[in-house]
């Protein structure tokens, strides 16, 4: 072997590549440790621009206080309005327009949404077979008594296959008494308001654009549902 030869393998040694792979591990293990330290640490994500640019902080309350995000209520809310027993109704990303719906009122006249064009209006599906139906009737019964006018009426609109009849029957048996019967018993406006379940209940403005809705029963006359109802007013 020849002496340049020897020299490059003493300068090769065992001991000289143990250094190198020691110091390549040290960088390594600092990469590692430099890319997961704001997670371990609980922090990074939750305070990275972007992270904080998806959750947009709704408008202070009347209170100089901040109300919590508000995911389901639209731009212009100015506060979290579906919260509490409303916690359910889900705003339109923009008011929507209804198709045609028609129906009869308790003297078999015919009516249809656009009769109620210039005030809002909460429009309920309901049946007399449906129990979370007739369990929340009385709360929407309270609520046209203490908000009908001529800028908003809760509007019932039994589906049942009945007909007027036994839905009367229904609403003198619980006592209802500032609720317009209405009725479409061949339930064509389910259809046309794609609603999957009852009750459903539809905000509509004074436009005749849906506002909103909520699948299921609710306290309609709680300070919640009136917040709301108020706040869509013409």
């Amino acid at each position: 072997m020849s002496k340049d030869s020897s020299t490059a393998v003493k300068r090769t040694s065992p001991a000289s590549y143990l250094w190198i792979a020691a110091i390549a591990a040290v960088i390594g293990f600092a990469a590692v440790y430099w890319t997961m330290a704001p997670s371990d640490n609980g922090e990074g994500i939750a305070n990275s621009p972007t992270t904080a640019e998806a959750k947009p902080m709704a408008a202070p309350t009347k209170t100089g206080e901040t109300a919590a995000p508000t995911p389901n209520a639209m731009p212009n809310e100015g506060g979290k309005l579906n919260s509490g027993h409303m916690a359910a109704f889900i705003f339109k990303p923009e008011p929507e327009t209804l198709g045609d719906v028609s129906f009869k009122d308790g003297t078999g006249q015919s009516v249809t949404l656009a009769d109620f064009k210039g005030k809002t209006i909460l429009l309920n599906l309901w049946a007399t077979w449906c129990a979370p139906c007739r369990e929340e009737m009385p709360a929407l019964d309270r609520l046209q008594n203490q908000l009908g006018s001529d800028k908003f009426e809760v509007v019932a609109l039994s589906v049942d296959r009945g007909g007027a009849e036994k839905s009367q029957q229904f609403l003198d048996k619980i006592n209802v008494q500032s609720l317009t019967l209405y009725v479409d018993e061949k339930a064509g406006s389910s259809s046309v308001l794609k609603v999957i379940g009852m009750p459903t209940t539809l905000l509509i403005d004074a436009d005749g654009r849906e506002i909103g809705r909520l699948v299921g029963p609710a306290e309609w006359d709680s300070a919640d549902a009136v917040r709301l109802i108020k706040a869509h007013l013409p």
